[in-house]
């Protein structure tokens, strides 16, 4: 028969146990918090990389319409039409991300 020190020794376990087990499980889903939280900011990335991307086409596109228009008339036409097809090439984009 156990004595009472067995007993005691034996529940003060089983409660460090529990304890443990409460601690795996709270770390278990701060890491797949933090998982999500990586996956989400992965694809805010990617989102700042597109549009940077498209800055620096919208910028290069406005070099070469300065560099080709001589013309101030010509310039602002070419400039509004690539806008224009700039904007629906957004669109598409955001089409085809949906």
């Amino acid at each position: 028969m156990p004595n009472q020190s067995t007993l005691q020794q034996i529940q003060s376990i089983e409660g460090k146990v529990r304890q443990l087990v409460q601690q795996y499980q709270a770390g278990q889903e701060r890491l797949q918090a933090a998982h999500q939280e990586i996956a989400r900011l992965q694809q805010v990335i990617q989102e700042k990389d597109a549009e940077i991307k498209n800055f620096q086409n919208q910028d290069n596109i406005s070099k070469i319409v300065q560099t080709i228009a001589v013309d101030t008339t010509n310039s602002t036409e070419l400039k509004l039409k690539i806008n224009e097809y700039l904007r629906e090439i957004d669109k598409c984009i955001a089409y085809l991300r949906d």
